[in-house]
């Protein structure tokens, strides 16, 4: 693949042995080598600096409605698969709210469809990371390590448990695809996952998001991001025409601005803040949220004549658009653009169709055929639908909250009685056993038992938002 991200001037990591050292004698952790004082600020997305921080960017939420948004996204994951079908649109305007944190991973797992490949390929991913992995793209894999967020504390010590569960990761994808391998622009994709999930589901995400999402964009030739790259210009016609004449005056390729907004979902260009509410609405939505993002950056940046008066030709304009105006990628200001642009499934897909003729007579039938795209979380579950038992959380999370009603789909389902509904209720679930949880051959001694009944009681009477044991984003 050709180079999508410039080192940081930052020494590689030389060999497995470094990935792999527990650092001992080092009395301050390191960025990729550099000393970091312990002191050091860290921002609440984990960022001690770096170009993913921007102050005041972020909206904020109240804490009461946090807890709300909690609750009613609790109440979707359990009953997910009739959410889907029956209140899509719910789903999506919740995604565009934002997802509350506490809750993005599990919600990425399932609008992804990573939960269901998980259950579905049990073991597999334990499979590939006991495997050593092709020696060809594991020196790759090991040499791009550091240039993930280094300015994160998950990825900030070398050989730490960032890095290296960035690196089971692309290595099981590697294994998975031998015929696309590995390719730099999934690393900040896999680490942006790790931050949310632990490994195994972060893998599965990452499936799905190659396969699913953005096929075709990690191959040999990158021929699926330069198609989309055509398309964006196309639709910019119409979004913008004063930025679309001036790039085409100035002859200046998709490929050169937008290869790696796409292929890395703007995780390393917009400000953290943003990028998270831009992935709810990505994972939810599909690739036209891409597409909307930058339509939008092009049209704030070039959309009119007083814009263009510094920009005299490619080199002035391209700097331009690496040095994006903060206020044009301010989480706020971007998703109402984002919410409120035009472009549609439709419309991408019906340039696609320009695009694809005109591909074929100048450079003849696409190399990398790849499966055709699905456009968000609803066509992804409507092509393959799940099994209850494949939605099922583990552990299975139940919550009687006084700041949301009982579904709507729930109450309709079936066209049951509530008292029907009722009598169901009153038989206790099944306990399901947490994978993440340390595995105990006997049960607790007696002295405990009594401790942790307690426990199990008060978690059921419980009207209040979660505890962070209880909603913890691994699960």
């Amino acid at each position: 693949m050709a180079e999508t991200e410039q080192g940081n001037g930052l020494n590689h990591l030389g060999s497995t042995e470094k990935l792999t050292g527990n650092g001992t004698g080092v009395s301050e952790p390191e960025v990729n080598g550099n000393v970091v004082p312990r002191d050091t600020p860290v921002d609440k997305y984990g960022f001690t600096g770096g170009a993913q921080q921007l102050p005041d960017s972020a909206e904020q939420v109240s804490i009461a409605v946090l807890r709300q948004r909690e609750a009613k996204w609790l109440d979707m994951l359990n009953n997910w698969d009739k959410w889907m079908a029956k209140k899509h649109k719910k789903v999506k305007e919740r995604c565009q709210k934002g997802i509350p944190p506490s809750l993005r991973g599990r919600a990425w797992l399932y609008l992804t469809g990573g939960k269901v490949k998980r259950e579905q390929n049990r073991g597999k991913f334990q499979e590939l990371d006991d495997q050593p992995g092709d020696p060809q793209w594991v020196d790759v894999i090991e040499r791009d390590l550091h240039r993930q967020f280094p300015f994160h504390e998950m990825f900030a010590a070398r050989g730490g448990h960032g890095q290296q569960d960035l690196f089971r990761v692309l290595k099981a994808y590697s294994l998975h695809r031998p015929d696309e391998g590995y390719c730099q622009a999934q690393a900040p994709i896999a680490a942006l996952l790790l931050m949310h999930m632990p490994a195994e589901d972060a893998f599965w995400a990452l499936v799905q998001i190659c396969e699913k999402y953005l096929p075709g964009y990690y191959s040999t030739g990158l021929e699926a991001i330069q198609l989309d790259g055509e398309i964006l210009f196309a639709l910019l016609r119409r979004v913008s025409p004063v930025a679309h004449r001036h790039l085409k005056k100035h002859k200046i390729e998709p490929s050169l601005y937008m290869t790696e907004w796409f292929m890395c979902a703007f995780s390393r260009t917009l400000p953290w803040a943003s990028v998270l509410r831009v992935w709810d609405m990505f994972l939810c939505e599909g690739v036209k949220i891409l597409f909307r993002v930058g339509l939008v950056l092009l049209k704030c940046t070039l959309g009119s004549q007083e814009k263009l008066k510094s920009c005299h030709g490619l080199y002035e304009t391209m700097e331009v658009l690496r040095d994006i105006k903060p206020q044009y990628m301010q989480e706020a200001f971007l998703v109402q653009e984002v919410v409120e642009s035009p472009v549609s499934e439709r419309d991408i897909e019906k340039e696609h169709q320009v695009q694809l003729r005109s591909w074929k007579e100048i450079h003849g039938d696409l190399c990398c055929k790849s499966p055709p795209r699905m456009h968000g979380a609803k066509a992804i579950m409507t092509a393959e639908p799940p099994s209850r038992q494949d939605l099922r959380q583990n552990p299975t999370i139940l919550i009687e909250s006084p700041l949301v009603q009982r579904s709507d789909v729930e109450v309709e389902e079936n066209g049951r009685s509530k008292k029907e509904k009722e009598s169901e209720t009153d038989h206790p679930m099944q306990a399901v056993v947490n994978p993440y949880a340390p595995h105990h051959p006997r049960p607790p001694p007696a002295s405990l038992q009594s401790s942790l009944s307690f426990k199990d009681e008060t978690t059921k009477k419980s009207t209040e938002s979660l505890s962070s044991m209880e909603h913890d984003t691994y699960l």
